[in-house]
């Protein structure tokens, strides 16, 4: 396979959004496209990471108090649990059944 031109790799939507690329990040996907997997998959996800901005650590503590709460009530028999069928029923119907 040739690696002329990384973009030929793309979805022919991400090809049509490069048309509207500068060269020198036409330039950074056509080398980013040769990365091996795993790191091309690391890249995009420090790409996207960096996006989001910084974490809202009041949220990660409600997070994480949250769990701790659930996980206590699981490990305790407070929470049965509900079969994967009948949640998937509830959330699709037409898949559930």
């Amino acid at each position: 396979m040739s690696h002329n031109n990384g973009l030929q790799r793309t979805a022919p939507r991400a090809a049509a959004e490069a048309e509207r690329m500068s060269e020198g990040v036409k330039k950074l996907l056509s080398e980013a496209l040769l990365l091996p997997l795993d790191e091309r998959a690391q890249l995009a996800e420090d790409l996207i990471a960096s996006l989001d901005g910084e974490p809202d650590r009041d949220v990660e503590a409600v997070w994480a108090a949250e769990i701790e709460r659930r996980a206590s009530r699981a490990l305790a028999g407070g929470s049965e649990g509900r079969p994967w069928r009948e949640v998937l029923t509830r959330l699709d119907p037409e898949r559930g059944e």
